[in-house]
């Protein structure tokens, strides 16, 4: 191709991005002056930050180091059953920040936390293009555990591409799976099939912008510079969009700041990389390594991203798993709906040690599937009728 049809392709791609972009921006607005009304009650003195116990520099097979988080926990662990070390993998462009009120709640219930930057984002070193794949992630993973959880039994949780790097591990760590897994969480995530995607665009935009974006942001990618520059004068349009993408209700306007903040402090040229692969993502029959593990699959009804479709084909080849799925709620349902993802992981947590402490074939053997929806809904309801009471009292 000519230097001068890539450089149109190029700027096409970039003008593609801006188009979907601005479309996205009337769509949000309503939401996000709603979502700022919420900050002013809920959002004012929040930090949405957590210091752990411990950091650690884990160095990945091929040398990128990892940045790690250890939590202890605050209280000992209540009920029976083997107590695990939790393993939290954030997603694309996120950080490990994203667990921050899940971290609070697994230490405060007893269990010991682990956390750590996928390569690339956070405080993770990065590596080279090549490398920026799921199968990669699943390699990284497994350093992760051998070197900060090297033995008991574990949770592993992941959100987004986070699911998609334990299905990773489960591909080349058949062992592990088997002999140390008593529970496993997928959170908005997909096991394949994202190709279909159009993240809300519409099949034309959504295939275009899927062709040439990888190209665009990489050719932004020697501007980070001006990025940063472009966010300080336009950060309404940025909320804007982080909000349409991230969430399905409103929310406090520190939490849309946040989600911005993780995502677009992300290396450009990192995003490009990783961007092809997740097309090619398939990882299906590595979720047969997870049948008889106690499973929870969770999903907001308005993603746009990983779509609900995804998580009911993790459900379908994983029988037994519980499948809960969370109305008004987007992509990143641990900070949407803290409260809802943090119960729920604690609820697979002890069901997995009940499990665990059966100590048999038992614990292989495909459980049945219980579907659990409108869990916001649920909540808000009973937030209401507490502050009546209150009133009433």
């Amino acid at each position: 191709m000519s230097p001068a049809r890539n450089k149109t392709l190029t700027g096409l791609g970039v003008g593609l991005v801006a188009a979907g972009a601005a479309a996205a921006v009337g769509v949000a607005a309503d939401r996000l002056v709603r979502a700022r009304n919420t900050a002013i009650a809920l959002d004012s003195s929040e930090t949405y930050e957590r210091v752990p116990d411990e950091e650690l520099v884990v160095v990945a097979d091929d040398g990128v180091p990892l940045h790690v988080e250890v939590d202890h926990p605050t209280a000992p662990a209540s009920g029976t059953g083997p107590v695990p070390t939790v393993v939290l993998s954030h997603g694309y462009t996120l950080s490990l920040r994203c667990w921050v009120f899940q971290r609070r709640a697994l230490t405060a219930a007893g269990y010991r936390v682990v956390v750590w930057d996928q390569r690339g984002h956070g405080r993770s070193g990065t590596g080279s293009p090549e490398h920026y794949d799921v199968d990669q992630l699943g390699q990284d993973l497994a350093r992760v555990i051998a070197e900060a959880a090297p033995e008991g039994p574990l949770v592993l949780v992941g959100h987004s591409m986070g699911g998609m790097t334990i299905m990773s591990l489960a591909v080349e760590h058949h062992d592990l799976i088997r002999e140390r897994v008593i529970g496993v969480a997928f959170v908005a995530t997909s096991p394949g099939g994202l190709s279909d995607v159009d993240w809300g665009m519409g099949n034309l935009m959504g295939n275009l912008v899927r062709r040439l974006g990888p190209r665009a942001v990489g050719q932004l990618a020697d501007r980070q510079g001006v990025l940063a520059s472009a966010r300080k004068a336009g950060r309404g349009i940025e909320d804007f969009l982080v909000d349409r993408y991230s969430f399905a209700s409103p929310v406090p306007l520190g939490i849309v700041r946040l989600t911005g903040d993780m995502i677009l402090g992300t290396r450009l040229d990192v995003v490009s990389h990783f961007m092809p692969g997740f097309d090619r993502h398939d990882k299906r029959e590595a979720l047969a390594q997870f049948i008889g593990v106690e499973t929870l699959v969770l999903n907001g009804s308005g993603d746009l991203l990983t779509p609900p479709d995804h998580s009911e084909e993790i459900v379908r080849l994983v029988p037994g798993a519980e499948h809960v799925v969370v109305n008004d709620a987007g992509h990143i349902l641990m900070l949407e709906h803290p409260d809802v993802v943090s119960e729920q992981l604690l609820a697979l947590i002890e069901r997995a040690r009940r499990a665990g402490a059966e100590q048999t074939d038992v614990r292989r053997k495909p459980r049945v599937r219980r579907t659990v929806t409108d869990l916001a809904q649920q909540r808000r309801v009973s937030r209401v009728q507490s502050r009546r009471r209150r009133r009433a009292g």
